[in-house]
């Protein structure tokens, strides 16, 4: 950056700095609130490089070379700078502030009240820094000093960045980094697309600098410690134009320059121009899945897919179908989330679930699919979070030739289901203590026992197996990566903890009974698996993550696209005797995470499994 800035020093040795001049790094300061917060300043020399709707940005002339304070500026006038234009030298005048529009995000310098005091000069050349170039790569783990080293630690949002406001280190922090850029004119050369863009066309992006977490759609996965603060996203472009909405994870981006700013609780560079997508990556879809079912206990296939508010008039019933399939092969078992009401989000006393598993079950069938059986619990009216209206739930597909409950003897609502000797369930299915605050807006656990249905008229014990269907607790009311809060608040954290170790120690039951049962529970769990919840959770039941047993590669174990990282809300766990047979297959098939948002079926992948259950 330093060799960058030796091309105006002939400028600014032709200008007189009065006593009374303040520079630009001087207002940023080393930190991310502004030492002169407030302060009226003056004689503040700038070169425009580039202008918004609402201000325009300055980058200094007289640099510190001090890589923690920005060279640059955002002065904040609707009015100001209509008759001024980029590569325009200004002196001006104003007062400092630090703004923001909520109160969990971070804080923006700008100067704010500008007075024009003296156009110096026009036409200078304004070159963008190319980061990765002219500066350095941003960091690839870390976000802020005040995560303790993990963003995802518990107890989080202990501490806050405009409270303690830290010194800047950027070669070691994402957010220090992006923050000693704030107001620059940077380059992104041979940029990638992240995620899908959202609604409004902004988009998450790497450029050719070092990353970590590349997954093989060129994503960036996160895993234990890394969410990848490397990553920006593509704001508002500064002309008035639009960026494209189709984007899709992987796709090459023409080379982008803008400006670093502050908006909507991310760092993001606002473009001079609508982004262009280049080239996307092939396929568009994944390969189907080559786990078949065996049709005996030694090859189950077993399926977990939250269906997105599923309700009977829902316009993605043949589209679900459509995925179980032809690309998840009609597992045995599907263990389903987000399954609404007859009515779905209309608000009333209706609960069951009847019409919507017969629309889907239909919908399979009518396709060329198999004529699954399902069974579900219907949730006390408005209890169970989600849309409402809606009464959200988990349910179970099955195919009825092969699979049975063992003994069916469904529980109610708020019947808390128990481990008898055996073990067998006291309800089959039923619900995991439906009744405890743990639960509160929150999706109870589905607790099963199943019958593989023998061929051999000579077998002497029942080949059976228990699971559990789970959706824990949203993340709702959670804060973002580049927000105020350190470490970021992991909303419902605490819920998913307490729902996590419920479910847990039923299962643990269930073990202390048959250290051999053979166990699967999967689902929506809403939390990373090496985060406390999920930590504890394996700790406590002693179940094994498939992910682990299957050996998927860390970096392609996601199911959902969120800000800009692919990550895995989707979990499969399995008892010690179902994950050391020898046989445990398992796969994500990336039918949402893939595709552009608006062909997407689900905002979630499915996932499906080959084991064994046999006794």
């Amino acid at each position: 950056m330093a060799a960058f800035f030796t091309r105006f020093l002939a400028l600014a040795a032709s200008l007189a700095v009065s006593s009374s001049a303040t520079t630009i790094a001087e207002i940023n300061g080393p930190k991310f609130l502004s030492p002169l917060k407030d302060q009226a300043v003056s004689n503040v020399s700038g070169i425009i490089t580039a202008k918004g709707p609402d201000g325009l940005w300055l980058r200094s002339i007289y640099p510190d070379r001090d890589e923690r304070t920005s060279e640059s500026l955002y002065v904040f006038g609707r009015a100001f700078g209509a008759n001024l234009t980029v590569g325009d030298s200004i002196v001006v005048r104003g007062q400092v502030a630090e703004y923001r529009n909520n109160k969990d995000y971070l804080y923006l310098t700008q100067l704010s009240r500008p007075v024009l005091e003296k156009k110096v000069s026009s036409g200078t050349k304004v070159q963008p820094l190319v980061i990765g170039k002219d500066t350095r790569d941003p960091p690839t783990e870390q976000y802020s000093s005040l995560d303790g080293g993990d963003v995802f630690a518990v107890p989080n949002n202990v501490s806050l960045i405009s409270v303690a406001n830290p010194e800047l280190q950027p070669k070691t922090y994402g957010l220090d980094f992006w923050e000693s850029l704030s107001g620059e004119l940077v380059t992104v050369q041979k940029p990638t697309a992240l995620t899908k863009a959202n609604r409004f066309g902004d988009t998450w992006v790497a450029g050719n600098w070092k990353v970590s977490g590349r997954n093989d759609r060129d994503g960036l996965t996160i895993t234990d410690k890394d969410a990848n603060p490397e990553a920006i996203i593509i704001g508002t472009p500064l002309d008035g134009t639009k960026n494209p909405t189709s984007t899709r994870m992987g796709d090459s981006v023409e080379e982008i320059t803008g400006i670093v700013s502050y908006a909507f609780g991310f760092y993001r560079i606002l473009p001079t121009t609508a982004i262009k997508i280049t080239d996307s990556q092939k396929q568009e879809l994944p390969k189907p899945t080559k786990l078949e079912s065996k049709g005996r206990c030694s090859g189950i296939t077993i399926g977990a897919y939250n269906v997105e508010n599923l309700a009977p008039n829902s316009s993605h019933h043949g589209a679900v179908a459509e995925h179980i399939i032809k690309y998840l092969r009609s597992p045995d078992i599907i263990f389903v989330q987000e399954v609404q009401d007859d009515n779905g989000p209309t608000n009333d006393a209706i609960v069951s679930a009847n019409l919507t598993l017969t629309t889907l079950t239909a919908a399979i069938k009518s396709a060329g699919g198999p004529a699954y059986t399902f069974t579900d619990i219907v949730p006390v009216d408005d209890q169970d979070g989600g849309q409402p209206g809606g009464n959200i739930r988990v349910a179970y597909l099955y195919k009825p030739e092969l699979i049975r409950l063992y003994k069916p003897n469904p529980g109610g609502s708020l019947d808390a289901n128990e481990v008898l000797n055996g073990p067998t369930l006291k309800y089959n299915p039923g619900r995991i203590d439906p009744a405890n605050k743990a639960w509160t807006a929150s999706r109870k656990p589905l607790a099963a026992q199943w019958e593989v249905i023998s061929k051999k008229s000579s077998a002497s014990k029942a080949d059976t197996f228990f699971t559990v269907n789970v959706h824990f607790g949203s993340k709702g009311g959670s804060s973002s990566l580049h927000g105020d809060a350190r470490p970021p608040v992991n909303g419902g954290v605490a819920d998913r903890l307490a729902q996590a170790q419920i479910t847990a120690n039923f299962i643990k039951n269930i073990l202390a009974k048959d250290k051999d049962a053979r166990i699967i529970t999967a689902g929506d769990f809403n939390e990373f698996a090496f985060v406390e919840p999920l930590e504890q959770y394996a700790q406590i039941s002693g179940l094994k993550d498939l992910d682990a047993v299957a050996k998927i590669d860390k970096l392609e174990r996601y199911t959902y696209l969120f800000d800009m990282n692919a990550q895995q809300l989707d979990h499969m766990f399995v008892s010690d005797s179902v994950a050391k047979s020898g046989e445990a297959k398992y796969e994500h098939i990336h039918l949402n995470t893939w595709p552009e948002l608006a062909s997407q079926v689900s905002d979630h992948d499915p996932s499906v499994a080959r084991l064994d259950v046999c006794a």
